[in-house]
C-alpha cells in the first residue's frame, strides 16, 4: 500500500518502516468496525492514527470525538462518557448526554485508556459487547452505534497483572493492535522533523529557519528523545525564539537537552514502552520504605541515648525454680522495643515501650497528607512532589478518605 497520500493528507512527517507499517494497518482496518488499540510512548504521535481510521471509514461523515481519559477526574468520567440524569448527583441540575450518545454513528478516540477506573471499564466493556449504555442515575439502557479507537502509553499486560485494568476489556479493545515506534527508533526521521518544525517556527515568528551543523546533527540523532516528537518540536521552537544565530552547533544544541548521562543511551539498548504508572507506584513505595528505615534508625539513636550507650538486654527467657515455671512480670508487646536499665535485677524490671507503626498504608497516607499540606491542597503539585500521577493521587485520597 502506498501510504504517501495518507501522510500528505494528515501532515505526517517521516519515512521509517515502523511508522509506515502503523499507517498501513490503520488504513486497512478503517473500513471495518473492529476496535483498535494504539500503543506507544507519550509524545510519539498516536493521536493521528485514530483520525486516519475515522477518515477512511464509512463513518467519516459522522462525529469524531477525542477524549483524554487521564484528564477527567474519576468522579465525573462516567457522566462525561455515558451522560447523566437530572438530580443523579450533586450539581446535576439537568440531564446531559455523554460522548457515547453524542458520537452515535461516528468514532470515539479514548486516549490514555489505561487510566480509566475499574468501574468505568465495566461500563465500557458493556458498550463494546452489546452496544448499550446506561446514563448515571438511570435504569434505562440506550443503544449506540460507535466505533471505539483507544490509545495508551501504559504497558497493558503489566496493568492487568497489577489488577488496574480488566483483562477481558483489554482483549476486547485489542482486536487490532497498532504499535507506534518511539522517535529514537526512527533515526532517519529526526532530521526531517527538525527541518519541518524549524520552517514552521520561522513562518510563525517571522525569522529565518534554523540550520543544523554536522556535529549538531550527530548529537540530535544520538539523543534518546524520552519526550519523542513533542520534545523535539518544543526544543526547535525554543531555539527559534532564543538563539540569534541561525546555524546551530552541538554546543548550542546541548544547552537545550537534558543531561547526556541520563538522556543518551547506546544504540540498540533503548526499550519500547514507558511503563510510567508502574515506575511511579514503585518509586512511591520505595520512598515510604526508606522513610520507615530512617524512622527506625532515629529510634535506635534515641534508645542508645536513653541507655547511655549500653547494649539493649536480650528478651528474658522463662526459668524454672523449684520445678515451677516463672515468667518476667512484664513482657514486651509485639512490635515494641523494650529498654532495660543496665544491671537491673531480674525480679523487678521496668520497661519503656516505644511504638512504631510498620503499616505501609499508614506511611503512604501520612506522606500524602504531608504533601497536600505542604502544597496547600494543590493536588497537581502534591502529585509531582510524591512522584506519582495526579489520577493516582486522586485515587489514593479517595481510598484513604483523606479530607
Amino acid at each position: 500500500m502506498n501510504v504517501q497520500p495518507i501522510k500528505q493528507r494528515f501532515g505526517i512527517i517521516g519515512n521509517s518502516p515502523g511508522l509506515d507499517r502503523a499507517i498501513e494497518i490503520a488504513a486497512q482496518v478503517a473500513p471495518t468496525d473492529l476496535s483498535v488499540l494504539i500503543q506507544g510512548e507519550s509524545g510519539s504521535g498516536k493521536e493521528v492514527l485514530p483520525q486516519i481510521v475515522h477518515g477512511y471509514s464509512a463513518r467519516k461523515h459522522g462525529p469524531y470525538i477525542a477524549v483524554n481519559c487521564g484528564a477527567i477526574p474519576e468522579g465525573t468520567i462516567d457522566s462525561e462518557l455515558f451522560g447523566h440524569e437530572k438530580g443523579s448527583f450533586t450539581g446535576a441540575h439537568e440531564a446531559r448526554k455523554g460522548y457515547f450518545e453524542v458520537a452515535n454513528g461516528g468514532t470515539i478516540f479514548l486516549d490514555e485508556v489505561g487510566e480509566l477506573p475499574l468501574t468505568t471499564q465495566v461500563r465500557l466493556l458493556r458498550v463494546l459487547e452489546t452496544g448499550e449504555f446506561i446514563r448515571v442515575g438511570s435504569s434505562k439502557a440506550q443503544k449506540t452505534n460507535v466505533r471505539v479507537v483507544a490509545a495508551t502509553n501504559v504497558q497493558m499486560l503489566q496493568a492487568i497483572s497489577r489488577g488496574t485494568f480488566r483483562e477481558d476489556l483489554y482483549y476486547r479493545l485489542n482486536t487490532v493492535p497498532i504499535q507506534v515506534p518511539p522517535l529514537r527508533d526512527r533515526k532517519e526521521d529526526i532530521h526531517l522533523l527538525f527541518r519541518f518544525f524549524a520552517q514552521d517556527a520561522a513562518t510563525k515568528y517571522k525569522a529565518p529557519p534554523l540550520i543544523l551543523r554536522d556535529d549538531a546533527l550527530q548529537l540530535l540523532t544520538a539523543y534518546r528523545w524520552p519526550g519523542n516528537v513533542r520534545q523535539l518540536r518544543n526544543i526547535v521552537e525554543q531555539m527559534s525564539v532564543i538563539e540569534q544565530t541561525r546555524e546551530v552547533d552541538a554546543k548550542t544544541l546541548r544547552q537545550y537537552l537534558p543531561d547526556q548521562s541520563t538522556a543518551l543511551v547506546p544504540t540498540g539498548t533503548a526499550s519500547g514502552g514507558s511503563g510510567t504508572d508502574s515506575i511511579n507506584e514503585r518509586e512511591l513505595i520505595f520512598k515510604f520504605l526508606f522513610d520507615m528505615k530512617n524512622d527506625l534508625n532515629a529510634l535506635k539513636e534515641q534508645v542508645k541515648a536513653i541507655t547511655g550507650g549500653q547494649p539493649m538486654a536480650a528478651p528474658i527467657p522463662p526459668v524454672y525454680r523449684d520445678e515451677h515455671l516463672y515468667m518476667p512480670q512484664s513482657m514486651p508487646a509485639p512490635g515494641t522495643v523494650s529498654i532495660i536499665p543496665h544491671n537491673a535485677p531480674d525480679e523487678d524490671i521496668d520497661h519503656t515501650e516505644v511504638e512504631e507503626s510498620l503499616s505501609l498504608e499508614e506511611k503512604e497516607k501520612e506522606m500524602i497528607k504531608k504533601a497536600l499540606t505542604k502544597h496547600r491542597n494543590k493536588r497537581k503539585n502534591a502529585a509531582a512532589e510524591l512522584g506519582i500521577s495526579e489520577r493516582t493521587l486522586y485515587r489514593k485520597i479517595k481510598e484513604y478518605d483523606i479530607p
